[in-house]
């Protein structure tokens, strides 16, 4: 059965950009998971979206305790489709839950606390140690250059993989 809904949580607003897109796309109505809570009814099939922070999707385990979650999507800062599995064992989730990962972007000034405090750490040392390797490859120089000067990857591109599982879910 197809969802009916996107759910997102979003810390620095790419992963909500990519919420709109999906919602665009696909005619779903899109919500923020705090906002679900009171206009969207416990046991509704959702796409859920959530930031990645060291492996984890952030919101997913209270998302499901509430909706059925179908598919779910991992933003974070690596490329679009990358670390899967990692993604899949880490969270848990169940083998037959469609998973995807979109790369989003990288702005430290729309962290705060103890968020922007770990990543200009994290930014620090892999963005050195990415400047001092030799044999960059493409996907390292461009790890390179978000870490650096930071940007957005978001793009309908990105969500390819995403609408083409809906569309067989329709």
């Amino acid at each position: 059965m197809k969802p009916n809904a996107i759910v997102y949580t979003s810390n620095t607003g790419y992963t909500a950009e990519y919420a709109r897109l999906l919602g665009k796309n696909t005619g779903l109505p899109v919500y923020a998971l705090s906002e679900a809570e009171g206009k969207l009814a416990g046991g509704n099939r959702i796409i859920y979206l959530g930031w990645l922070m060291a492996g984890s999707v952030q919101g997913y385990r209270k998302a499901a305790k509430r909706y059925h979650v179908q598919a779910v999507c991992g933003v974070g800062m690596g490329a679009t489709g990358s670390q899967l599995q990692d993604l899949r064992k880490a969270n848990a989730f169940p083998e037959e839950l469609p998973v995807f990962t979109l790369q989003g972007g990288f702005d430290r000034t729309k962290l705060r606390g103890v968020y922007k405090l770990m990543m200009d750490v994290m930014a620090k040392t892999a963005g050195k140690r990415l400047a001092d390797k030799p044999d960059r490859t493409p996907e390292e120089d461009s790890m390179l250059e978000l870490l650096t000067h930071g940007g957005s990857f978001v793009c309908e591109e990105n969500l390819s993989h995403v609408l083409a599982w809906y569309k067989k879910e329709q």
